[in-house]
């Protein structure tokens, strides 16, 4: 008898139990880029564990393949983009993505290696921007903000190189790719660097030379595709990046060059 009961609750048991442990091997895919993206994440990972979810995050060193990825079914979301530049992409390429909650903000940042100031920048140096119409655009308006150049009436989040109107200082602005930015530092006087690009370059985000006001569309996010928005480890994923623990892991590992959006 007490083997029956033994053998019974064993598979009591392993029928209550089942439904958890399938839960817990649901496999979400995640692309991001390189920096406080992937180490956010790597934080978010055993918390998304109890809920049911097996992060598996993949980096990616530039800002088009996670969307293609994610469009294409290889990846269940991605975390590296802001609104405007998803739109963009939409808009550009077709993709049938959407954001389901944001994560943290990036205050972009013009840095240099040989002008410890902004004043210290002489007239006609070359200036390095990103070369895709979101993040440039964005480089361009913190120029402008900053009283560097001056924009047409008008443009919008996605401004270009031809919408300069004012130039005082005569500056070559040229345009590469966003991952590139870094490392470009070498061979021109300053460069416009996203945060995540800074860090993953050891460089430290307070010393850029021009910084941007945490403000504005520009708090990143998580994409996925529209068919998955309602999924149940959708929410379960916002909910584990959504918490006091992530928001300490933030504000103390990256001492105010990230913050959290939430």
């Amino acid at each position: 008898m007490t083997t029956r009961r033994t053998i019974l609750a064993a598979a009591l048991a392993v029928a209550v139990a089942g439904p958890a442990l399938a839960q817990q091997n649901q496999v979400v895919r995640i692309g991001v880029s390189p920096g406080p993206h992937a180490e956010i994440l790597e934080k978010v990972k055993p918390i998304a564990a109890k809920k049911g979810l097996d992060l598996k995050i993949t980096e990616f060193s530039d800002y088009v393949v996670p969307n293609q990825a994610l469009d294409a079914g290889e990846l269940e979301a991605n975390s590296f983009q802001n609104q405007p530049y998803l739109d963009n992409q939409v808009k550009d390429r077709g993709f049938k993505l959407v954001s389901v909650g944001l994560t943290v903000n990036f205050p972009l940042g013009i840095y240099s290696a040989k002008h410890k100031s902004w004043a210290e920048v002489p007239d006609g140096a070359t200036i390095a921007i990103q070369n895709d119409p979101t993040n440039g655009g964005r480089s361009l308006l913190l120029l402008q903000d900053k009283g560097v150049i001056k924009l047409k009436d008008g443009v919008g989040f996605k401004p270009t190189v031809a919408d300069i109107v004012s130039n005082p200082k005569k500056l070559k602005i040229i345009e590469i790719e966003a991952a590139q930015t870094a490392r470009s530092l070498a061979d021109v006087a300053a460069a416009a660097i996203n945060t995540n690009y800074a860090v993953d370059a050891k460089i430290e985000p307070t010393s850029a030379i021009l910084r941007e006001d945490p403000k504005g569309p520009y708090v990143n996010l998580i994409a996925v595709r529209a068919a998955d928005k309602d999924k149940p480890w959708v929410k379960a994923l916002l909910e584990s990046y959504h918490t006091p623990e992530i928001k300490a892991f933030v504000a103390e590992r990256f001492k105010g060059s990230v913050l959290a959006g939430w």
